[in-house]
């Protein structure tokens, strides 16, 4: 990290804590330089969801434009506006289905049990189908830290676990795929 002071590019670490509720992390740094202390914030910057289009554009995801277009399309139709909007809250990859607002993963309809971590890695592949995401991009989403060059084994571990939970042969998945040398992504699928 620059110096505010100096302009020398290295700085120690002296005090880390979360900020914010922990949606960012305070740090204060020493320059090695001219001895001066400064304090920094680190966010995790995140992704928006994407929406691509039948004519191949991209458009940000806007939860309300499918909630209008699902009350529309049933406006002569006897369902409930929960349901709707039960639905307009999950993202469905073949027998896949994530309920963002329940916080739960279902393969063909079971319910599988996550924990927490698992479960954001899954929204942050599922909410990007067919992205890939480094280690490092992965961490720094997920545990919202920088990542550093041990980070790698840590997700892997994860994503062990996700496909043991949600694949049939998590040995030969297809969901959770790895794009060698690069990362990981959410294979898409139809229902």
């Amino acid at each position: 990290m620059k110096c505010p002071y100096c302009g020398y590019k290295e700085s120690k670490v002296i005090d880390s804590r979360p900020a914010e509720e922990g949606s960012s992390i305070r740090r204060r740094r020493e320059c090695l330089s001219c001895a001066k202390r400064f304090t920094t914030y680190e966010t995790v910057e995140s992704l928006p969801m994407v929406v691509i289009k039948k004519d191949g554009s991209r458009q940000s995801f806007d939860k309300r434009k499918v909630l209008n277009g699902m009350i529309r399309a049933c406006e002569k139709r006897p369902v409930p506006f929960e349901v709707l909007e039960q639905k307009a809250d999950e993202i469905v990859n073949g027998g896949l289905t994530l309920d963002m607002r329940q916080k739960l993963l279902f393969v063909d309809g079971e319910a599988v049990r996550l924990t927490a971590t698992e479960y954001k890695i899954t929204e942050l592949l599922m909410r990007h189908i067919g992205q890939v995401f480094s280690a490092a991009q992965i961490y720094e989403n997920v545990w919202n830290e920088n990542a550093d060059f041990s980070v790698e084994n840590t997700v892997m571990v994860h994503i062990r676990h996700i496909r043991e939970k949600i694949e049939i042969d998590p040995k030969n998945p297809r969901y959770v795929k790895v794009v060698w040398g690069i990362g990981y992504k959410m294979e898409k699928h139809q229902k």
